[in-house]
């Protein structure tokens, strides 16, 4: 099955895994300072060295994984990933510790190819002009999975912080059980290469690809730009309870209006975006959006103030999906798996540094000793790594060659 029905299938299998990711996030600090004890700041710093860890595992493994795909298919991967996943929230729904929660995330960071995978895939089944468009499929189920599943954790968490992620665990079983019957293989026997180590891992992986200068110099780009969208699900439950006094279910609306933005903008306003902008321009658009949405969360005192900018940072959902066009529209059919690997395993290089520094500096911002009380602080960092992006994307995509702009649809 190829064309609409495939890209049906990877949507909903890329909706049901980011159903089970949102609706954690809105109970995870309440969970950490159960367990541990701590006030909301020491749990910040807990909750950045979490992410370390689920970023770490997926750092190494993301390329290997990736090549995998490129050797035996897509579907086997996925398949596998999701198993793991639903075993990961069973482990974490049980935790008595913060070391089984970090046992939990190690084994989430393991199995964490899903979105790859589905990139990947995406990228098997589609037109080269159509790449951008498709790609912001998998961000618009990303964002569905922030409308219902942070709404659904929020809600879940008023009967205690575990019960999300018993739900999630059966979401993922669900999900797992959806691909084995209805996912079909995207990537043709005659279309896949030999497994080889020397590319299985980050530093082969961006080698094999340096040959590429455009995609290079947007990996770059993309690394920067992650560094400071990291800073939002690392920061954001704590600085809603810290800065606005929300509680659990107020933060499973705003991620859920978080999601309700991000599917507008990437399953409709990117269709029509790209073709009318082209990538670079509404990438270019997207990153200014993001730079702005950055300044206004950390001078916001208010909770209208958030929602406002929410909506102006929605933008920023031009941005992934434009880069990964331009970048799918420059290696061959054979390749597709290892650079989403590769990608991958770069914002999970980011997720290794960006969660716990952006933690630290809330920790440091507003514990009792803070030099001066900011909540604020992370995402103004956030904000000076979205203006370096910008820079050294137009820098790398100064060579491409700029359509006339499209009045098609």
């Amino acid at each position: 099955m190829k064309g609409a029905h495939a890209l049906a299938f990877i949507f909903v299998t890329a909706l049901l895994d980011s159903i089970g990711f949102g609706i954690i996030m809105p109970v995870l600090p309440q969970l950490i300072m159960t367990i541990t004890g701590e006030d909301i700041s020491s749990a910040a710093r807990y909750g950045g060295w979490l992410m370390f860890a689920y970023a770490g595992m997926q750092f190494v493994l993301a390329p290997v994984i990736g090549n995998v795909s490129d050797r035996f298919g897509r579907r086997p991967v996925l398949l596998l990933s999701l198993a793991v996943l639903t075993v990961d929230y069973l482990i974490m729904w049980w935790a008595p510790t913060f070391a089984w929660l970090l046992i939990g995330r190690l084994v989430a960071g393991a199995a964490a190819s899903t979105f790859s995978t589905c990139n990947a895939y995406i990228a098997d089944i589609s037109e080269p002009e159509k790449r951008a468009q498709n790609f912001g499929l998998i961000g618009a189920a990303f964002g569905m999975g922030f409308v219902f599943g942070p709404v659904i954790g929020g809600f879940l968490g008023e009967y205690g912080p575990r019960m999300p992620f018993l739900a999630a665990a059966a979401l993922s079983l669900t999900n797992f059980l959806y691909g084995a019957f209805v996912l079909p293989e995207s990537l043709a026997k005659e279309q896949r290469r030999r497994f080889d180590w020397r590319r299985a891992n980050p530093t082969g992986t961006l080698a094999a690809l340096r040959r590429y200068p455009v995609v290079f110099g947007l990996i770059g780009a993309y690394v920067l730009f992650m560094l400071g969208h990291q800073s939002l699900p690392a920061v954001w439950s704590f600085f809603a309870i810290e800065r606005l006094d929300w509680s659990p279910r107020e933060i499973g609306y705003s991620l859920g209006a978080v999601g309700v933005s991000m599917v507008f903008v990437q399953a409709v306003l990117l269709r029509f975006a790209v073709p009318r902008l082209g990538p670079r321009r509404a990438a270019m658009l997207g990153f200014s959006c993001s730079l702005l949405s950055f300044l206004g969360y950390a001078f916001a005192t208010q909770g209208w103030m958030i929602y406002a900018f929410l909506l102006v940072g929605a933008l920023q959902g031009f941005i992934s999906p434009s880069m990964q066009g331009i970048m799918s529209g420059q290696v061959s059919a054979s390749e597709q798996g290892e650079l989403q690997g590769g990608l991958a395993s770069m914002s999970s290089l980011t997720a290794i540094i960006s969660p716990p520094f952006m933690t630290q500096v809330f920790a440091l911002f507003t514990g009792p000793s803070a030099p001066i009380y900011f909540a604020g602080a992370p995402w103004l960092a956030a904000a000076v790594l979205t203006l370096l992006s910008l820079a050294l994307f137009m820098r790398a995509t100064t060579t491409l060659a700029t359509p006339a702009p499209s009045r098609s649809g």
